[in-house]
């Protein structure tokens, strides 16, 4: 049986911590100094994916269904933007109790160990992640207003290629060898003592995020019912097959089969659902919002960060772009983490990234079930809009 990224990546986190806790120093380094030559080549990609893929979904944003389009578009960007916002304050409020001052102290005083590879390979990025960024946003806007011109038509079919490009380098390069980056990095926490300081406060993080997506879940669901004027407990009932689905694929994508049931089972148009469900999947990212917040507010109070208004601020910006851009890649979940700890944390990337995977294996599950539920509220909420006040009770009649 094949093994997906997830077990790979659990193993590879136990695998560190048992070697860093019981072989050689010798052996240790050596494994540590083929996690950093990855480290480089993995920091030197980043800045590309980022360019490739925010420019892409930029560039085909306004590819669709004029109004249907737009208000679906408005409804998962403000979804998710509120999801962020809610795990801020949350977090912001309830995480400085978790993280107490022994944590961080522990944690200072084992800062500066760490083990020095054999030997390192420099490989600079050819830009940093802000810069392209901003560049993608640029190149995305410009080929969104050209195309169906020549150039237009030709510089979208170049970055399209160059986007296939990225989608390889993931796929061949990137993904296989996450696990051993993250043994690394492992293998070096585990040597200098930060490995358990980190995992003891992972459990409490775990079950407020729990208890954060299932309200925001209930709240989708009667902000549904109330402008659809339906009961909120049966169209969260209608959708059961859909939380089983997302809970076990992890894939919001997966998940568009059994909510096109759902959507069929309450109404909702055919030509709406089948536009509003594929997109939502790239579009509407609440639950992966959320728990990318979740992410940078704690890894601030592991390195006894400030975490102010401005940088939340950032943060919520960057998670709701960044869970939006990776919804659709290969491996996207553990990108998109690699793409918020390198803007946030460049200087403790090899710490931070390992831990937010692993807050990531905990909550990604029921953050995907969250995306999945909101793209069916999405396709029920915009069926109201595009039909008009009376569309349930027309789409009664005529069944």
């Amino acid at each position: 049986m094949k093994l997906g990224l997830v077990p790979k990546i659990i193993i590879g986190i136990i695998l560190g911590t048992l070697i860093g806790q019981y072989m050689p120093t010798e052996v240790c380094r050596l494994v540590v100094t083929l996690s950093g030559i990855f480290s480089n080549f993995l920091k030197f990609v980043i800045p590309m994916m980022i360019l490739a893929y925010v420019t892409m979904g930029i560039a085909d944003l306004t590819q669709g269904a004029g109004k249907l389009l737009l208000i679906t578009a408005l409804l998962a960007y403000g979804s998710t933007l509120i999801g962020g916002t809610f795990s801020f304050f949350v977090a912001d409020n309830l995480f400085p109790s978790f993280i107490s001052s022994n944590v961080t102290e522990q944690l200072s005083k084992v800062a500066g160990v760490t083990l020095e590879p054999f030997f390192s390979i420099s490989i600079p990025p050819i830009l940093d992640t802000i810069s392209a960024v901003v560049l993608a946003f640029i190149l995305g806007l410009s080929l969104s207003a050209l195309k169906g011109k020549t150039i237009g038509d030709t510089l979208y079919g170049t970055v399209k290629d160059f986007s296939g490009i990225i989608d390889a380098v993931l796929t061949h390069a990137i993904i296989p060898f996450l696990p051993l980056y993250v043994c690394g990095t492992f293998v070096d926490m585990t040597k200098s003592g930060k490995t358990f300081v980190i995992l003891g406060v992972l459990w409490k993080v775990f079950l407020v995020v729990i208890a954060m997506h299932f309200i925001l879940l209930f709240v989708q669901f009667m902000v549904a019912g109330t402008i659809g004027h339906k009961n909120p407990f049966m169209l969260m009932k209608n959708q059961v097959p859909g939380y089983t689905t997302a809970l076990g694929t992890q894939s919001s994508a997966a998940t568009i089969p059994v909510n096109k049931e759902a959507c069929d089972n309450i109404g909702v148009p055919k030509d709406v659902s089948d536009l509003v469900l594929p997109m939502g999947c790239t579009m509407h990212m609440d639950g992966s919002a959320m728990s990318a917040i979740i992410k940078v507010a704690f890894l601030f109070g592991v390195f006894g960060l400030d975490f102010t208004t401005e940088k939340a601020i950032l943060a919520i910006i960057v998670a709701v772009f960044s869970s939006v851009a990776m919804s659709g890649i290969p491996g996207g979940g553990g990108t998109g983490e690699l793409v918020v700890c390198t803007i946030f944390f460049p200087d403790q990337l090899a710490v931070a990234y390992p831990i937010a995977l692993a807050i990531g294996n905990l909550v990604d599950p029921p953050a995907t079930m969250v995306n999945s539920a909101g793209d069916y509220v999405v396709s029920y909420i915009v069926s109201r809009f595009v039909e008009g006040k009376d569309w349930l009770q027309k789409q009664l009649n005529n069944a």
